[in-house]
């Protein structure tokens, strides 16, 4: 099949699926085989415009339809995709690679946001406060903003954009999702779900684009805010750009992720967690655990039991149910497999090499095996760069304080772990760690829907975390007002009384 004869993704637009008018593409890959399996559109200005007219226009009708109802499309949504949760598990996978039980964890954590976005009457509700000055009361209340646009990125084609668009949506507004271009469809797959649903038309719409998409939606005045989720540099660019135009904005970038052990640990939990957490999705994570801290005298011990568990993994095709699936795209996987080598030159030792490795599946597919490193120097661009796949590195400290202080003064703070039994040494991490979420003897602390999302330092940007409570703050905006009702009793009314000054 010749890339001309490929299906063509097209966007979202109005309730209806729309061809890109454009002549722009990307390809879409299987990354299990290596072959093209599709051609995107990418968006140029008249399909920009036409998706931001689309929500616009369905803006009034939606933010003025009854809570109630709003309220009952939601519910239906839930239940249509947790009917049908298995086959977007398996449009993920055979776009972004992950194994396809990985790909239903991740559908069923988005599931989470939905449910919550259930329950949205009463998150976002305002206050009232009686009689704040004689015969004056206050009161808020919580609107929509509108327009809201969302940019998510290739690892979670499903459960990013479900930490926002269900919250955009139960509050009022009307969403513009860009998802990534690798693996697009399952954004068209969840837009045909909505219509099921009894979503009005142009509530939710599906833009695909690189660069101009993006410009586009930050550019665009219709557009209130941008929710994004990709990696540091372009989360600068997004919160920079988006702040230009007066926009909300919230955007999560990358992250270091790392995992303190103390002596004091369970050293089996402690390598079956940096397993799940280093190589789980072939390490394309933002959570991810990249660096395991160890403190002395634990590291030999530990990397032993690590690289047992190594040998033991199955990598292969997703949709045979190994332990580990290929990467994304060659470039990246390319990438990924350079830093081995940048490790190696600055002198830390390559104790598992992912490289080269027997796979269950295609030899064209985008491999890479789990990679395990020790002895990193911090001065290593293997260690204070995100790589975002399975290789996983061992630093070894002399003591809390010493792992503490390099988590402390890393550039990311998004997700850190510590493993010990010792209750005092994790309260004070807890306490003096920067880094917004936390796990305790957690390898991936990904907080529940009703909770929310976001690191700190360079891992975020903008203020507003994701989901939770966090959420419908974002997408909703407080108006108070001051009301004053004369009282018929003493400012009008019958009285048959002589009149009186």
């Amino acid at each position: 099949m010749t890339e001309t004869t490929l299906p063509v993704v097209p966007h979202w637009i109005n309730g209806a699926e729309v061809p890109a008018t454009s002549d722009r593409t990307s390809p879409v890959f299987d990354p299990a085989r290596g072959v093209q399996t599709k051609t995107l559109g990418l968006a140029n200005k008249a399909d920009i415009d036409a998706a931001v007219k689309a929500a616009a226009d369905a803006f009034p009708a939606w933010r003025d339809l009854s809570l109630a109802k709003r309220q009952q499309i939601i519910f239906r949504f839930r239940e249509l995709i947790v009917e049908r949760r298995q086959e977007l598990a398996e449009i993920i996978t055979s776009e972004h690679g992950k194994v396809v039980s990985d790909a239903a964890g991740e559908v069923q954590r988005g599931i989470e946001v939905v449910e919550l976005a259930t329950g949205f009457p009463h998150l976002i509700k305002g206050g009232f406060s009686e009689n704040v000055s004689t015969g004056i009361d206050v009161y808020s209340i919580n609107q929509p903003l509108g327009v809201v646009g969302i940019i998510s990125p290739f690892n979670f084609p499903a459960m990013v954009p479900m930490w926002f668009f269900p919250i955009a949506i139960a509050a009022g507004n009307t969403v513009i999702l860009k998802p990534s271009e690798k693996d697009p469809s399952a954004a068209n797959w969840l837009a045909a779900l909505w219509k099921e649903a009894g979503l009005p038309d142009g509530v939710f719409n599906v833009l695909h684009g690189d660069k101009e998409a993006v410009d586009g939606l930050l550019e665009a005045p219709e557009v209130q805010s941008i929710s994004f989720v990709g990696s540091t540099p372009i989360a600068r660019y997004i919160y920079e750009n988006a702040a230009k135009t007066g926009k909300r904005v919230q955007a999560l970038g990358g992250a270091k992720n790392h995992m303190l052990v103390l002596p004091d640990a369970d050293l089996d939990l402690v390598a079956d967690q940096a397993i799940n957490a280093g190589f789980g999705s072939a390490g394309e994570r933002c959570m991810a655990v990249s660096v395991v801290l160890a403190v002395e005298p634990v590291a030999d011990e530990l990397i032993a039991k690590i690289e047992e568990r190594i040998a033991k993994l199955r990598i292969g095709d997703g949709r045979r149910e190994p332990d580990m699936g290929p990467l994304v795209t060659e470039a990246h996987r390319d990438k990924v497999a350079s830093y081995i080598d940048v490790a190696a030159q600055d002198g830390a030792k390559v104790v598992v090499d992912g490289r080269g490795i027997e796979v269950d599946g295609d030899e064209n597919g985008f491999w890479l095996g789990p990679t395990l490193l020790d002895a990193v120097p911090t001065t290593s661009r293997a260690y204070t760069e995100e790589i975002f796949g399975p290789v996983l590195s061992i630093v070894r400290v002399e003591s809390f304080q010493e792992g503490v202080d390099l988590i402390n003064t890393g550039e990311f703070g998004n997700g850190t772990a510590i493993f010990t039994n010792d209750g005092g040494a994790a309260r004070r991490f807890q306490r003096e760690i920067q880094v917004g979420m936390i796990g305790i003897n957690v390898p991936i602390p990904v907080p529940v829907g009703y909770y929310s999302f976001g690191g700190w330092k360079n891992s975020a940007f903008g203020g507003s975390k994701a989901y939770g409570e966090q959420g419908f703050a974002f997408f909703t905006q407080e108006k108070a007002v001051t009301s004053r009702w004369l009282d018929p009793a003493t400012h009008g009314g019958i009285n048959l009384g002589f009149p009186e000054n």
